[in-house]
């Protein structure tokens, strides 16, 4: 997905028969694109190759993945580009790095990831609960509809089913990667992190396109209406 797509085309619905090269919202963009996927996992999947090469020294592997993140955020840096995910990914790998550093062992690596993990669980269900599903406050702000969708049955729907989608996909990762987390398996855990990151990850936003795709459009606005020609 090129970083170049335009997460958001003005005026344009996720609606059936939209226009593939100028359809509404490109979720992967959303989170920042290629690089920003590079940011999130790139640091913890060099941790796990030098932990492994380099005979399972803790050391080496902390810095190369603090390393792979100072990398990571200097390109941001350079291109100009959104700080956003560089940032939080330089952040996590430190405290994460630390908080290794400080117990010696290697699987202490992964356990905020995991955490973070149970916590979007929980955010995700309950913005469910609470009628406001986390994906359709997401896309609404994306498409300029704000809120006005929870007006929308159809699109309602759509939004929750979406959410429910990404809860599914946190809950999954916390389901497989506990138990190797509790058995101190850092090895394993960090080939099935990388696994289920951004495969999943891409598979489960192209879901939740073709979710909103499918939903009927969103409700004329003011803004809009005064745009149409009398």
């Amino acid at each position: 997905m090129s970083d170049d797509i335009e997460g958001v085309t003005e005026g344009n619905a996720l609606s059936p028969g939209s226009d593939e090269q100028t359809v509404g919202v490109d979720l992967l963009r959303a989170l920042g694109g290629k690089q920003g996927l590079a940011d999130g996992g790139l640091p913890g999947a060099i941790f796990v190759t030098v932990y492994v090469f380099d005979g399972q020294d803790l050391g080496p592997a902390l810095w190369s993945a603090l390393l792979t993140a100072a990398v990571l955020t200097g390109i941001r840096l350079l291109r100009r580009t959104s700080l956003q995910f560089a940032l939080a990914g330089l952040v996590g790998v430190m405290m994460s790095a630390l908080l290794a550093w400080v117990t010696g062992r290697a699987i202490d690596f992964f356990l905020l990831g995991l955490v973070l993990q149970a916590v979007f669980v929980v955010v995700y269900a309950a913005s469910i609960q609470l009628g406001r599903p986390f994906i359709g406050v997401v896309v609404g702000q994306l498409l300029g509809e704000g809120m006005t969708w929870r007006d929308n049955p159809g699109r309602m729907a759509a939004f929750t089913r979406a959410t429910w989608l990404w809860c599914g996909m946190f809950a999954l990762r916390f389901a497989v990667q506990l138990p190797l987390f509790l058995l101190d398996k850092p090895v394993l855990l960090g080939y099935t992190k990388l696994a289920m990151g951004w495969p999943l990850l891409i598979v489960v936003a192209w879901l939740t396109y073709r979710i909103i795709q499918g939903a009927p459009p969103p409700e004329p606005t003011e803004e809009t209406r005064a745009e149409e020609p009398q």
